[in-house]
């Protein structure tokens, strides 16, 4: 058949060429990586199998094998597994599927040590790629479960590589690479050594649940040494070449394939733990969390959950595969079984070993499955009491945790109304008390002054934004703690949840303020009643002229340094949860909002003062307008006619010089 060539894509090109210059120090991740993908695809050939009695695969004897050749400088990794069609091949390899991957290649360039490097490359998940690091070519011979041809990949990683189709090959895929002369200054070791193999395989694939075998064929006797000195020197132990018996009769089992989460926490190491969420994840760093959970009586399963040191780089994007292994028994059952774990834990990563599901269980099915859900529901628990329970035993890692996934665990609270609690529990959030460390409600609860009856808090895009705010002038002068929420969710979670520990949770921004209940009564009924009588006739004057801009203006219990701000009714919409719901499409009505004026701000007075002395002409509408506009921009704002507020402004300048 013809022999096609193309070029890789420009991202998947420069991705080669980082590879290939080595920003990697540690190259063995190569052979773990070829061997986790022939695992996925012998899971996947027994879930076809299982699914497909017109298959027609044979999956008794399924394996990875390892075949060096020391002679050739050649190592080839095959699996008997689903193998992959000309299209896939055509659609996987070459291409890099993954939206940012631009932003990835310019941070890892700009990384400044290796061990950034490493992260990053984790992050993004390049696992056929890192082949490059230790090959001078690479050819991929595969062929899909149910097809009759088979399909030749080779590149050495220079630009191109090229695609042909063969008439035989073998059910499954091999990849053979041709490896580069050894250089252990450079971490280069000796890929064909059958020492440096079973190292690799027994450090990052021991618990991989198929056999991993080494293929050794028995060299033959040197020139003039007889065939019984070789024998001999096999029942000692050892070769001249470092091999062993085992290598010299027949294919070697390199790994013990017992399932981690099976296994007494007593006889499994850390380092065996951290490999498998790599095996799970495709992430090259180690957990920030392990999570055992094991559950016995009418309904028995085995979990081990992993929550990642860093958040996946399209967490946030649609179409994220979420979930956890599904096994039966040990057997696979699918990836990313979306109805054991709820989409705001969606970055945790594991197993979850049932013994009484079906082995034939569909996606479809799992949804409505009582035991499932029952699953689901510990499980999320789990997860939440163990972030809990990382706030006072591991505080550093908390607060890394929260870094990454906070935004993500709030999501919760619009959802899983039954662990609405536990999720609160589990949350810290940026406040006026420290401009550092974050609090959690509870300690926020512990610290109010006697008297208050509010949790107070206040959105925006940014902490800086959010403590400038005109809203936090009386708040900060009276000394009174603000919860200050940035992230995006903040905006609607906070209308869904009433109160926390019998406290309402209330917005600085919204609604009437009365600050009396804090033990600070700033002036008695007869003083509030004599200024809001002398300020009635301005009141009344911007009520009507700024009619199409607001809904009320009155006096401002918040203010005591700014001369006007903007606040939204109680039972209103904000403005930034109002462009949240236009981004996804959905029109809602303009809603007026409620401008509050600092009576005792000079601005004010004054035109007080000029509406008293029958100034009440275009100057002073103006400059009604002109306040309103400030108000909106003080908040992160913008003029309803932004063309009109800028000659307003250029004209007041003029008449001041």
């Amino acid at each position: 058949m013809p022999t096609e060539t193309f070029e890789f894509q420009v991202e998947a090109r420069q991705l080669l060429q980082l590879m290939i210059h080595s920003i990697y120090s540690n190259k063995d991740v190569f052979l773990r990586e070829l061997v986790s993908n022939a695992s996925d695809a012998l899971d996947k050939l027994r879930l076809e199998a299982l699914r497909d009695d017109t298959l027609g695969v044979e999956v008794s004897d399924l394996h990875i094998e390892i075949e060096p050749d020391r002679e050739a400088r050649t190592l080839t990794v095959r699996d008997n597994g689903v193998g992959m069609s000309h299209e896939e091949v055509v659609r996987l390899i070459g291409t890099i599927a993954n939206s940012g991957t631009a932003a990835f290649l310019r941070e890892l360039k700009e990384a400044a040590d290796s061990t950034t490097a490493e992260g990053l490359i984790g992050q993004f998940g390049v696992g056929f790629y890192a082949s490059f690091m230790v090959a001078e070519e690479v050819t991929l011979l595969t062929r899909r479960a149910g097809e009759e041809r088979g399909t030749r990949w080779t590149s050495t990683g220079e630009g191109t590589y090229t695609i042909e189709t063969v008439d035989e090959a073998p059910q499954g895929t091999s990849v053979t690479l041709r490896l580069k002369p050894e250089d252990t200054e450079d971490r280069l070791y000796d890929y064909t050594s059958p020492w440096k193999i079973r190292e690799i395989v027994k450090r990052y694939s021991d618990f991989i649940t198929w056999p991993i075998r080494l293929v050794q064929e028995v060299p033959p006797p040197a020139a003039g040494e007889p065939e019984a000195q070789s024998q001999s020197q096999a029942q000692d132990g050892e070769g001249d070449d470092g091999t062993t018996p085992a290598e010299e009769t027949g294919p070697e089992v390199l790994n013990s394939m017992k399932a981690l989460w099976a296994r007494p926490r007593s006889e499994v190491t850390d380092d065996e733990y951290h490999e498998l969420y790599k095996h799970i994840s495709h992430d090259w760093n180690d957990p920030l969390e392990t999570i055992r959970l094991q559950a016995e009586g009418t309904f028995e399963y085995q979990a081990l959950l992993f929550i990642p040191a860093q958040a996946s780089r399209d967490l946030f994007l649609q179409g994220y595969k979420r979930g956890v292994q599904l096994y039966v028994k040990r057997v696979f059952i699918m990836d990313d079984c979306e109805a054991l774990m709820p989409p705001y834990l969606r970055f945790v990563k594991g197993v979850v070993d049932a013994q009484d599901l079906s082995l034939n269980v569909s996606r479809e099915i799992l949804q409505q499955d009582r035991q499932i859900q029952l699953m689901h529901r510990r499980l999320a628990k789990k997860v939440l009491s163990t972030v809990k329970e990382m706030m006072t035993a591991a505080p550093e890692r908390y607060a890394t945790f929260w870094e990454e996934f906070g935004r993500i665990v709030k999501e919760g609270l619009l959802s899983d109304f039954e662990n609405r609690d536990a999720i609160l529990g589990a949350c810290s959030f940026a406040s006026t008390h420290d401009g550092e460390k974050p609090t959690t409600l509870a300690g926020y609860v512990e610290r109010m002054a006697e008297g208050q009856e509010h949790i107070y808090y206040l959105n925006g895009e940014s902490r800086q934004a959010v403590e400038n705010s005109p809203h936090m002038e009386t708040f900060r002068e009276r000394g009174i703690e603000v919860l200050l929420l940035t992230d995006p969710v903040d905006e609607v979670w906070v209308d869904t949840v009433p109160e926390f520990e019998g406290k309402q949770l209330r917005s600085v921004a919204k609604g009437d303020l009365d600050l009396d209940e804090a033990g600070k009564k700033d002036e008695d009924d007869e003083e509030r009643s004599r200024r809001e009588e002398s300020y009635a006739p301005l009141v009344t004057w911007m009520s009507g002229h700024l009619a199409d801009r607001v809904k009320q203006v009155r006096l401002s219990a918040r203010l005591t340094v700014s001369p006007a701000c903007v606040v939204s009714d109680s039972g209103d919409v904000t403005p930034a949860l109002l462009n949240m719901y236009r981004a996804m499409g959905q029109e809602l009505p303009e809603v007026k909002r409620i401008l509050e004026i600092n009576p005792g701000h000079p601005l004010v007075e004054a035109m007080r003062t000029a509406l008293g002395d029958g100034q009440g002409d275009t100057a002073l509408e103006e400059t009604a307008e002109l306040l309103h506009d400030m108000a909106l921009l003080a908040e992160g704002g913008e003029p309803g006619d932004r063309s009109r507020f800028v000659r307003l402004v250029a004209d007041r300048l003029q008449r001041a010089l």
